[in-house]
């Protein structure tokens, strides 16, 4: 059956009559340990997107459910979270006697596994980042808010542009996932981030290694999923104002939310705004051109039945950010910005200092990016016996814009236009004997058109499609998983022929012809597979286990990019004929949980096979290669990098340990150790250590849960906290300089030799409470200090640490952001 009879069956499921369902419920009462009942608590079925809360006296109830085994959460700031499978048939009685609140490691997780189960019986390691941890946390993109969990940083562009980078791999090699489908953007160079904003993010999960069956290509080093907020239970109608100011920079973000649900049919809408201007630090006052601004709108409209539901969300996000170039004035050490004076240099570009206003503007210069993303998401899950269909289906359009050339301010030297669709279908059996299975095909289409005055890449498409089959085998204490998966990609790069002094398209009989890039058609096949345990010993210890392997197709920069990369300043050369990445890791756990501390420990191994990096080419008279072809309009000759392949090894791990003493419940300490390291194999050491691999990295956050009798502050807590993060000795040392330039800012990075970027240690300080009036929360209020010393750094994972040198310090790069004040407000709407 091919895709468009598969739409038009399903669409006809969804819209027929189904009476020979049966009635299903599940209902219940929710008391605290002296039996009295418990009000306002939410219970939620994730997989049917389907929740409730308790009544008064403590009662709940879930009604139009369609039969099959499900995962139920109970989730509240004060009591203990519960998870439990359940079979629904029928009406099922559910009664929970919650203890107070305790911080523990089994939150449930969706990413990357074909159901909702939890950490404890999940052999792959998972990360997951809560709404109370957004709340409580300060960021200022959406990939910011995560740079800070145990296996996972950002590789930054800065404060508006940051890469997600798990176990030391980034780029291609991690897929996001926004509104269950996967982002189709064109996030292949160093200086594209993920068009996606953080006020319409819930929850973040991290799928840390290969073991993701149900995504295929592009998530060879793991998936972050972004989780939109849950649809509200019958008869609530709420919302939200988020309001939140940043002293650094200036910051400004506004958002309102609200959304409904009566009789099965729910709804939410969504409208926000951030701006900020510069950003400061001790060493380079206002870094120039690093304010960004961007809005978003997004809105879902889903319907409950006892076949299971349906939903429609559409977003558009729009971002426009500065790009920092770090061109300094050599007298005074300031940061400048280009301008271009009809009449004055030949109407050329030149660079001036500039006013306090304009280090203060919120409107990038004229060296900017624009992004947009618009994607219409339908999602569906069908009830089939105690099974059940699940489709999502998207559609994407994704437009980047770079200006980059004063001379003409209003027009775009790069332009990406991208279409895509991507497609899921899965079914989910239910569970026999303690087995359960998940079988289905997904794919993307997307098409490319470049349509920029600068040229990199060639207009291209590609189709991807795979099938995949997972097992859930629970045995006692012994959860077993596993599964095996298979994709196909076709992949073609267009034909196209320029003018060598305008790069204007032109046919190749024309005399200035160049032969910009040669068409091609690629095909790419991978399989996947993933096999591990569980087990649950006495003494609330755990282990986990798990091996699997994975697969990435060339990006189209990889396979045809023939030009100077503008962000880069080097010539990049791309090889079609390049085969996919594949990686076989290891994964071991060993975890504890109780009433008084939490540990898990987790170790990798991760082998890659033909891994893809850009290397410099050699002159046949030493030295550098560089180009001088006329090709390279306006920016003249460049320093040559082809991407080849190579065996690549990473490993490491990581600690997290929380303490919440049940004797002193007002205290607790979360802490974590990251650790990875990763080299090509068979090279020098000079030149084996594989690009942006994060050093060594501590975190530790004390907090402090204060009780109060009053009744109009309720939840007040103090928080401080603490990242030290190491040197990282082990570097990439071949470099090149080329026009007193460092052109090491590759796609991969190449760390100037003459020194590593230093460790660094950052504290943080952080408090909050709700406020209430007559029994009602009015609003929420979060104070959070970041780098509350005002220390000057640079981040490792930050490609402006290769920026050219102050002379008036003989410090080298742009440094991170200094001292900043974050103050947020979050206003409840009831009606």
């Amino acid at each position: 059956m091919n895709i468009k009879n598969t739409l038009l069956l399903l669409t006809a499921l969804f819209f027929i009559s189904t009476p020979i369902l049966a009635q299903n419920s599940v209902k219940g009462h929710i008391t605290d340990e002296k039996g009295n009942g418990i009000q306002n608590i939410a219970v939620y079925i994730p997989d049917l997107k389907k929740g409730a809360v308790t009544d008064a006296s403590g009662h709940y109830l879930l009604d139009r459910l369609p039969a099959g085994n499900y995962l139920m959460q109970i989730r509240t700031e004060n009591y203990q979270p519960v998870i439990e499978q359940i079979l629904i048939k029928g009406t099922l009685q559910k009664d929970y006697i919650l203890k107070p609140a305790i911080h523990l490691l089994n939150e449930v997780i969706v990413t990357g596994v074909t159901a909702a189960t939890d950490n404890q019986h999940n052999p792959v390691a998972v990360g997951v980042l809560s709404e109370k941890d957004l709340q409580q946390n300060t960021a200022t993109n959406v990939i910011d808010a995560i740079a800070k969990m145990p296996g996972v940083s950002a590789m930054t562009d800065g404060q508006s542009i940051s890469k997600p980078v798990i176990r030391g791999l980034g780029y291609n090699r991690v897929l996001t996932i926004t509104d269950g489908v996967q982002l189709a953007d064109q996030a292949w160079f160093d200086e594209f981030g993920i068009e996606a904003d953080p006020d319409a993010v819930n929850r973040y999960e991290i799928l840390k290694g290969p073991a993701s069956l149900a995504y295929g290509s592009d998530a060879i080093a793991g998936v972050v999923n972004l989780l939109p907020e849950q649809p509200l239970p019958d008869g609530q109608t709420r919302g939200d104002v988020k309001l939140n100011y940043q002293t650094n920079n200036g910051l400004i973000n506004t958002m309102v939310h609200i959304a409904g649900a009566a009789n099965g049919l729910y709804w939410s809408a969504r409208i926000d705004n951030t701006m900020a201007h510069a950003y400061q630090n001790p060493y380079d006052g206002y870094v120039l051109n690093s304010q960004f601004s961007n809005f978003n709108t997004d809105g879902t409209l889903g319907l409950h039945r006892k076949w299971g539901y349906t939903q429609l969300h559409a977003s558009y996000f729009d971002m426009a950010t500065g790009i920092v170039d770090g061109t300094r004035d050599s007298a005074t050490g300031l940061m400048m910005r280009a301008v271009a004076y009809p009449g004055l240099n030949g109407g050329a570009a030149t660079y001036v200092l500039p006013t306090d206003q304009e280090q203060k503007s919120y409107t990038p210069f004229v060296i900017n990016q624009r992004i947009r993303h618009t994607k219409l998401v339908w999602d569906n899950s069908i009830a089939l016996g105690e099974g059940r269909l699940k489709a999502i289906v998207s559609w994407q359009k994704n437009q980047r814009q770079e200006t980059n050339d004063p001379t003409i301010p209003n027009t775009p030297d790069i332009y990406y236009s991208s279409n895509a669709a991507t497609y899921d279908f899965r079914y989910v059996s239910a569970k026999k004997g303690g087995f359960d299975y998940t079988a289905g095909v997904n794919g993307l289409y997307q098409n490319s058109k470049s349509l920029g005055t600068l040229l990199l890449i060639p207009d291209y498409s590609f189709f991807q499609i795979g099938a995949f089959i997972t097992g859930h085998q629970q045995l006692g204490n012994l959860d077993l998983s596993g599964g095996l998966r298979y994709d196909d990609r076709s992949f073609t790069g267009k034909d196209h022929w320029v003018d060598s002094t305008t790069q204007a398209p032109v046919n190749p009989s024309n005399p200035n012809a160049f032969h910009e890039f040669q068409g091609f058609t690629s095909h790419f096949k991978g399989a996947s597979f993933s096999f591990g345990g569980t087990y649950n010993l006495k003494n609330n210890l755990y282990l986990k286990a798990n091996i699997a392997g994975g697969w990435r197709a060339p990006n189209v920069a990889e396979c045809a990019a023939n030009g100077v990369h503008d962000g880069t300043v080097v010539y990049e050369i791309g090889d079609p004929t390049l085969k996919p990445e594949t990686s076989i890791e290891t994964d071991l756990g060993l975890g504890f949980n109780s009433k008084d501390i939490s540990v898990e420990l987790n170790l990798f191994n991760n082998n890659i096979t033909r891994f893809i990096y850009a290397q410099g080419l050699q002159s046949v008279f030493g030295g550098d290669s560089i180009n001088n072809s006329l090709n390279a309009v306006g920016l003249g000759a460049a320093p040559v990098y082809k991407y080849t392949q190579g065996k690549a090894n990473l490993f490491g791990g990581e600690l997290v340990l929380n303490l919440h003493p049940s004797a002193i419940r007002w205290i607790e300490l979360n802490t974590s150790l990251s650790m990875v390291y990763g080299g090509l194999k068979n090279q020098p050491d000079s030149v084996k250590y594989l690009p942006f691999v994060p050093p060594a990295r501590i975190t530790a956050d004390l907090k402090f849960n204060i009780s109060t009798k009053s009744k109009t502050v309720k939840n007040l807590y103090v928080k401080v906290g603490m990242l030290d993060c190491f040197q990282q000795n082990n570097i990439y040392r071949q470099y090149a300089i080329y026009n007193g330039l460092n052109t090491a800012l590759t796609p991969y990075e190449y760390q100037a030799s003459t020194s590593a970027t230093k460790g660094y240690t950052l504290l943080s300080a952080g408090a909050g409470a709700d406020f209430l009036s007559k029994g009602r929360k009015v609003c929420s209020i979060y104070l959070n200090c970041t780098n509350l010393l005002n220390t000057g750094y640079i981040n490792y994972m930050s490609r402006f640490k290769y920026y050219p040198v102050n002379y008036t310090t003989d410090r080298v790069g742009v440094f991170n952001m200094g001292r900043n004040i974050s103050i947020k407000m979050l206003i409840p709407l009831e009606f």
